[in-house]
């Protein structure tokens, strides 16, 4: 990948910036700390890849912007490519990707913001993670590989390799391994369960047969009970349906006597009711006379109630009348009311004008004060306007000197601290080399028992073997006691036959064959009870090495973690041996800043700069407080424009109230007569006394209408004795006939109630010449239940039988078919087990290693011979011979390690002997052989190479030597960018891309 242009728009510190690195080969971006330099990378990888340093995605978006947006056009393999990648804050973002072609820039962009990225890794062929290993040069990598111990240097290397998935791959193989243990383990103990349940089945089908058997029997009872039942049920139906009809026949004889009854009732209210209606019809002269006199009144009062409703219209109109004419005299003077209160006011703005002229006179000279205050502001004004901007520029030059003030104060604090640290570590090295020794012994005591250990699982495997055979020896011996007690208690029998030839004993063969039976049974059960107490034995010595191999294990559960403390403590008294060197450099690094800062020498041309800037303020003379004072002086005199403008609209105003006030004058007087003329002359008021005269001649008088009333109330009972006259007219003939009515039918009901007598009778005698078979029938229905029950049991037991046989034949299916599943989980297994064997750190993960060194090796000797005129050579050693304490010469054991051999023209040395140049060299080849490895194992070609090894952490020499070395391997790359932030390194390097931050954001300078 090689940059060709980058366009930044308000990422991270930059605003607007665009870089262009046509016809750049080997270039240096420098700049101040915190400038922007590092930002300019993270442009890059966050425009390909869309990673940053950033904590959360908006955080590249520079401060106060809502959007972000990176162009980014490179090459790679001869095929100019461009990714742009926006950002809104808050919101999703945007990914395209394009590539040229004769007609411009064509887009390969996916369907979302994945799909995109995906062609994009597919087209350059290097993930975020091979980048910055391979293409990126971060400080300490390199010197991270060399420091650390062979067997660690294998673990980075690792991780650099990405065979971390691997490990991934061992421990789900683990993982599927042990599930196929245990599934194996489920299905062997299901297969046992099984293996004892189908034993069962010529059990079950004897069961079954027997079964069948008795239920047959049973039914052939069952069937002639069920004859004899029906028999005697038909007798039993018949006597049911005479006492059906003898019990329908008497319930038609209570209902006729009931019905006798009720006629009879009926008879003796009409009878009654004959009566009343008699006396009724007897005062019919009298009823007649006083309904005609309620008539009379009645009419009386009808006349009154007329009357009464035009007398109440009347007065409604009057009333409704008299309202309205009293709302339009209302109206009237409330109109007169505000036209005298307009008058006032009037009145009282004329008062108001005339104060308000008196003032003139001091108004005019407030005026000339305002003009002389207004000149005076105006000069101070253009004088700040000349001063505001070198105010600014002193601050920001102050702000500079603070900040390089409060980092040498830093930088100091910092000095100080690791001086502190290194000097604590440097005490720490005699309680170092004494920890790793007390470590070291306990973790060779660890180990003894650890040996131990595996000899007491050995010791306890062995005795579960034995238990296992004197289980299988036990089983026999039961298996033999059962069959010598069977015969002995066949020998018992009568005329018992022989055993082994079944033909029949005389005495004193018997005698013979009885004896050499218990013999056998005695010393059979005596070999029997010698193995159970050897099984005794066996299992208690097994509790003791349980009980011992759990003592053991928890004094060894520190092992692993006493191991790491012994790397970590060999590591840290590693890294003191350079401390006295380090306490040096820090020692003069601190003296010169405090020199510097005691006599103020830091950053001079900032402060000449300030010092000029303070000569100039001064001859300006220009003063805050001043022009404050002189603002305050025009705001204090600003009211007399305020009062000049209120006497001009006074003057106005006197003029219009002048012409107003004849108007309301006016207009008041014409209200006084409308409201006078209302009260007496208007078309209401003369209604009003028209509808007063027609209430006169209605001559409606309340007290008579009442009277009338009370002459109607008493007379009321009048008209309703005269309705009862003429219903008890109407009612009397219909009464006759219905009680004629009601005595024929009582006869008829008489008649049948005689001939319903002789029915029962008849009945009666019947039932009682046929017996009742009620007792017969419920004795045999109680033992066709108890009969049925027994029948539901067996056939329930023979369904249960019949289900337990299918179950049972099914079991066989399932058994046969775990059995076969069984083989097989044994098998993947074994294939998981050597799977785990395979991924793990001594298969794949070793060869991988072993076939990558070599050419490591080649790639670093490639170039370590150009960067030392074929002066250095590398040697990368992964095995050597391992002897302990208890080892001949013969027991030699090769151990793996990845030991660095270095070699000159002097022989073979070790790396910590080495110059610091050419320690660099060593390390600077290693790490960019790492890089061209990683950059081959992702498919792509490494063009483009980025060094940030630290030139701030280099004195003169080092940095001269990295210099060279970036010059030495130039021709291998398309394009090297460097990062420095120290200026003198700058003239080094033909390109710059100078980075400096300003209130617009950081900007971007190319010098070539």
């Amino acid at each position: 990948m090689i940059p060709v242009q980058l366009i930044l728009k308000n990422f991270l510190s930059y605003r607007d910036a665009s870089l262009d690195f046509s016809g750049l080969h080997t270039a240096c971006i420098c700049g101040s700390n915190g400038a922007g330099k590092s930002s300019l990378l993270e442009a890059i990888t966050w425009a390909i890849w869309g990673e940053s340093r950033a904590a959360t995605e908006d955080d590249v978006i520079h401060s106060g912007s809502k959007e972000v947006r990176v162009d980014f056009t490179f090459e790679n393999n001869q095929q100019k490519y461009r990714v742009i990648r926006t950002r809104i804050r808050g919101g999703t973002g945007v990914l395209e990707f394009q590539i040229e072609t004769p007609s411009g820039f064509r887009p390969l962009t996916g369907k979302g913001v994945r799909a995109t990225q995906d062609v994009i890794l597919e087209h350059i062929k290097l993930d975020y993670d091979t980048f910055i290993n391979s293409a990126y040069l971060r400080q300490g990598r390199a010197d991270e590989f060399m420091l650390k111990r062979p067997a660690e240097r294998k673990e980075i290397l690792a991780e650099l390799l990405k065979l971390n998935q691997y490990d991934e791959l061992e421990q789900r193989a683990k993982e599927s391994a042990n599930q196929l243990k245990a599934r194996a383990e489920e299905l062997e103990r299901s297969l046992e369960g099984m293996k004892t349940q189908l034993q069962q089945r010529e059990v079950t089908q004897t069961q079954r047969s027997d079964l069948a058997s008795e239920l047959n029997q049973l039914q052939q009872v069952q069937a002639f009970e069920n004859i004899q039942l029906q028999s005697l049920q038909v007798v039993q139906h018949q006597r049911q349906n005479w006492e059906q009809q003898l019990g329908f026949v008497r319930q038609q004889y209570h209902n006729l006597n009931q019905d006798c009854d009720r006629l009879q009732q009926e008879q003796s209210a009409v009878k009654s009711q004959l009566a009343d209606l008699a006396g009724i019809l007897q005062q019919e002269a009298q009823i007649k006379a006083g309904y005609i006199q309620h008539q009379s009144l009645q009419s009386q009062e009808e006349a009154l109630t007329a009357k009464f409703a035009e007398y109440t219209r009347a007065q409604q109109s009057r009333q409704q009348q008299q309202q309205q004419l009293t709302k339009q005299i209302q109206e009237l003077e409330r109109q007169l009311q505000q036209a005298q209160a307009q008058l006032e006011a009037l009145l009282q703005q004329e008062r108001e004008i005339q104060q308000t002229l008196t003032k003139s006179g001091e108004v005019e000279a407030a005026l000339a004060q305002l003009a002389a205050a207004r000149q005076h502001v105006a000069h101070l004004d253009e004088l700040q306007m000349r001063v505001t901007p070198l105010l600014k520029q002193r601050l920001s030059l102050q702000s500079q000197l603070d900040r390089t003030h409060a980092g040498l104060v830093a930088r100091i604090e910092q000095l100080q601290a690791t001086e502190n640290q290194l000097q604590r570590q440097q005490g720490r090295q005699p309680q170092l080399q004494q920890a790793v020794m007390d470590v070291g012994v306990q973790i060779e005591e660890l180990e003894k028992k650890r040996v131990y250990l595996q000899r007491v699982q050995e010791k306890g495997q062995e005795r579960r073997h034995f238990i296992e055979r004197l289980q299988a020896h036990q089983r026999d011996y039961e298996k033999l006691i059962g069959e010598l007690e069977q015969k002995l208690q066949m020998l018992q029998t009568p005329n018992a036959l022989c055993p082994l030839c079944e033909r029949p004993l005389d005495e004193h063969h018997w005698d013979r064959v009885v004896d050499k039976t218990e013999t056998e049974l005695q010393d059979t059960q005596g070999q029997f009870w010698v193995v159970r107490e050897q099984m005794a034995v066996s299992d208690r010595e097994i509790q003791v090495l349980r009980q011992e191999y759990r003592e053991i294990s928890q004094q060894l559960a520190a092992y692993d973690a006493l191991r790491e403390q012994r790397g970590q403590l060999a590591a840290q008294l590693q890294a003191t041996s350079d401390v006295e060197e380090q306490l040096e450099l820090i020692a003069a690094e601190k003296e010169h800043l405090e020199r510097s800062l005691h006599a103020g020498s830091y950053a001079p041309e900032k402060q000449a700069e300030l010092q000029q800037l303070d000569q100039y303020l001064q001859q300006l003379n220009y003063d805050e407080q001043n022009h404050a004072l002189a603002r305050s002086e025009v705001e204090r005199w600003r009211w007399a424009e305020i009062k000049l403008q209120q006497i001009k609209d006074a003057t106005k105003r006197q003029g219009q109230l002048a012409a107003r006030k004849p108007e309301l004058q006016s207009h008041i007087d014409q209200l006084e007569v409308r409201i006078e003329q209302e009260q007496t002359d208007s078309d209401l008021a003369i209604k009003i006394t028209d509808l007063d005269r027609y209430i006169t001649e209605i001559g409606y008088n309340a007290e008579q209408h009442n009277q009338a009333r009370i002459a109607i109330r008493q007379t009321q009972s009048w008209e309703l004795r005269y309705q009862q006259l003429l219903s008890s007219q109407q009612q009397y003939p219909q009464l006759q006939a219905r009680w004629q009515e009601l005595e024929a039918s009582k006869n008829s009901r008489l008649a049948q109630r005689q001939t319903l007598t002789v029915q029962i009778e008849d009945f009666v005698q019947q039932l009682e010449a046929t017996a009742n078979p009620t007792s017969q029938i419920q004795a045999l229905e109680q033992q066709l239940q108890i009969r049925r029950r027994e029948l539901d049991e067996k056939i329930a037991k023979l369904g249960r039988l019949d289900e337990l046989a299918h179950q049972l034949e099914t079991l066989q299916i399932q058994y046969e078919q775990q059995q076969q599943l069984l083989q097989s989980c044994k098998q993947e297994y074994r294939v998981y087990q050597e799977l785990v064997v395979a991924f793990g750190k001594k298969g794949i993960q070793a060869l991988m290693i072993e076939n990558v060194l070599p050419q490591l090796e080649a790639e670093t000797n490639q170039l370590l011979s150009r960067l030392s005129a074929n002066q250095l050579h590398v040697q990368f050693i992964t095995q050597k011979a391992g002897r302990n304490s208890k080892s001949t010469k013969k027991n030699v054991k090769l151990i793996d390690t990845l030991d660095i051999l270095i070699a000159d023209a002097k022989g073979t040395r070790a790396y910590e002997t080495y110059s610091g140049g050419e320690a660099f060299r060593i390390n600077f080849a290693i790490r960019l052989a790492l890089a061209k490895l990683l950059a081959q194992r992702a498919g792509a070609a490494l063009q483009l190479l980025i060094v940030d090894e630290g030139f701030g952490t280099q004195d003169a020499e080092g940095c001269d030597r990295l210099i060279a070395a970036i010059n030495a391997i130039s021709a291998d790359f398309a394009c090297i960018l460097t990062v420095t932030h120290m200026p003198h390194l700058k003239e080094a390097f033909q390109a710059r891309i100078e980075v400096n931050k300003s209130q617009q954001g950081s900007q971007i300078r190319l010098l070539i």
